[in-house]
Order: C-alpha cells, then structure tokens, then sequence
C-alpha cells in the first residue's frame, strides 16, 4: 500500500510540472469588438516592435474565441494590438498582464475610439 500511496505523489508531481511547461500564461481571447479581427500581435508594454501575428490562419469574428499562445511570463505585461478586417483599422489595448488573465474580452466602441476589456 505504501508504494501504491508513493507512486501516486510522484505522478501528482509529475503532472503538476507538465501543466506549469505547457502554456503558463495562455489565454482564451474573445472578440467582443462587434467587428471581424484579422491580426493580433503582443508586444511587451511600450516595445516598439510587435513582432509575428499571433491569430494565426483566419480571421476572428465578433463574438467568437481562440487560444493563444503566451509563453513568455518573464515579460507579463504586454500590450495587445488588433488589426479589424475592414479598414485595416489598428487598436491597442495597453498594459495586460498576460500572466493573471484566462480569458479576455475585447470590446472597443469605433465612434469613441474608446477600448475596454474584460479580464478573468
């Protein structure tokens, strides 16, 4: 019984490490804008350089989800930048801490020009 009781600790363990590698800072982004997002990029907060598109093949439509990948937890804080599929409009959302945040909702109101998201 005893090695049954230690197998099990080292394969929670085990499981533990594999979770922390795969993807601790991930997150689900939700596109609340109530337009067609076509390229995201990250960049760590006030960069000047945004670096590869992290959307991927396809567009994202309003009220949809995609898993994006953030492995970069050294560098949490990172601004986030939208390209909408209409009018090649750019927007930024500034400051996110990547590595706290699960999902996010971006809302963005184009009259006012105004961001907002919803973190959890």
């Amino acid at each position: 019984m005893r090695k049954f009781w230690t197998l099990v600790g080292i394969a929670s363990v085990s499981l533990a490490s594999v979770g922390a590698i795969a993807g601790d800072a991930d997150f689900t982004l939700v596109n609340g804008t109530g337009y067609t997002i076509r390229e995201v990029y990250l960049s760590p907060a006030n960069a000047k350089s945004w670096g590869n598109d992290r959307l991927g093949e396809g567009d994202l439509a309003n009220g949809k989800s995609r898993l994006i990948k953030f492995k970069d937890s050294a560098n949490c804080e990172q601004d986030l930048q939208v390209v909408f599929d209409k009018g090649d409009t750019e927007v930024v959302w500034e400051g996110l801490d990547l590595c706290e945040i699960n999902q996010l909702t971006l809302k963005y109101n184009r009259a006012t020009k105004t961001v907002s998201a919803i973190k959890e």
